[in-house]
This record gives structure tokens, C-alpha cells and sequence, in this order.
């Protein structure tokens, strides 16, 4: 995968990042802690300017955020609460979760976006709560903008001053993002077992 990015990035430059940092955000499995990293080492080079590179790496992810928050509008909050009464198992929230959910959200959902956006695996998926309590897609926008330049320009930076160790930095990120996904997968199996106690209370 590796060097079908870089020969992505070598071939259509600023378009390239776009392309791949769209994809990122829709097929995580396509890592932002390789594109970014290696456009930078290509700015360092000279071959394109760093301000360029964070740019098209933030728009690249910004409007790969949007089809994750078109779906959690589609779904809405009233939907995902009537799939609850019937699968809340297997969905391992209640309708009371969810009304839960949607009050701390209302209160902290731009915070969550924002820092969010800087988190590996969560940054794909805080679009799709933001969606279902339907945030405004300006501010939605916005707090993404947020934190995406710094998560982009932070790569950018790294790969800038590694030069040809930039590949280190996906060593460095893998981990945690594994760790993550691991808590993500355990939070959920946990919510499951418990689901029936927790919905008696």
C-alpha cells in the first residue's frame, strides 16, 4: 500500500493528497499517518509547499467526514431509537442511551469533534454521532476544519523533518491506533453482556 500512496502523491501532487485523505476518512484502512508524513518529506524536498500539502490534506479530509455525517442524518436519532427497542441488544444502546447520548452531545459535541478529529480510528467515526443529533453542518464543519489542520499539519511536520524516515511515523501511530480499536471492540462486547441488567435499571 505504501507505494501505491507514494506513487499516487508523486503523480497528481496536491490532487493526489485530496484524493487519498477522502478516502482515508471513508475506508480508514487507508492510513493518514503514511499520505501525510510523505507529503511532507515531498515539501522538504521541494517538490511542493508545505502550506500546500496542509491544505489539501485538510480539505482531502474534511470532505471525507461528510458522507459519515450524511449517514448519521439519514439515520437520526428517532430511527436509531426505534432499532434500539428491537435490536438493543446486538445495537448495544438503549432508547435511553440514546437520549443520553444526544444531551451530552448538545453540550460537548464540538469539543468531541474537534479532539476527535486528532484520534486514530475516532476520527472516522465522530461523524456519524454528530449526524445523528443533527449539529449544525456549519459548526460541524468548522470544529472538523479544527482539528483535522492540526492532526494534518502535525503529520506534515514530521514527515518535513524526518525526511526519509517519514515511514517511521506509522510505526509510531500504529499502535495506538490498534489500542483504540481494541477499546472500541471491548466497550462494545462489555455493553452487550450487560445489556439486559443495564436495561432493567
Amino acid at each position: 500500500m505504501a507505494e501505491w500512496i507514494i506513487g499516487i502523491i508523486e503523480s497528481y501532487g496536491y490532487l493526489g493528497i485530496v484524493a487519498l485523505m477522502i478516502l482515508e476518512n471513508v475506508f480508514p484502512p487507508i492510513p493518514s499517518e503514511l499520505i501525510m508524513p510523505f507529503a511532507g518529506f515531498a515539501a522538504a524536498r521541494g517538490e511542493m509547499s508545505t502550506t500546500g500539502v496542509v491544505l489539501a490534506g485538510t480539505a482531502g479530509s474534511l470532505l471525507g467526514t461528510l458522507p459519515w455525517y450524511a449517514a448519521g442524518r439519514w439515520l437520526s436519532s428517532e430511527r436509531l431509537k426505534t432499532w434500539a427497542d428491537r435490536h438493543g441488544r446486538w445495537l448495544a444502546v438503549s432508547a435511553d442511551d440514546i437520549d443520553r447520548t444526544d444531551r451530552w452531545f448538545d453540550r460537548r459535541g464540538r469539543l468531541a469533534v474537534f479532539f476527535g478529529r486528532m484520534v486514530p480510528t475516532v476520527r472516522t467515526l465522530i461523524s456519524v454521532p454528530a449526524g445523528l443529533v443533527a449539529m449544525p453542518w456549519p459548526q460541524f464543519l468548522l470544529w472538523s476544519a479544527a482539528g483535522s489542520i492540526l492532526w494534518v499539519g502535525g503529520l506534515t511536520a514530521v514527515g518535513y523533518v524526518l525526511h526519509e524516515q517519514y515511514d517511521q511515523v506509522g510505526d509510531w501511530l500504529n499502535p495506538v491506533a490498534q489500542m483504540v480499536l481494541v477499546v472500541i471492540v471491548g466497550v462494545y462486547l462489555y455493553r452487550v453482556v450487560t445489556f439486559k441488567k443495564r436495561a432493567a435499571r
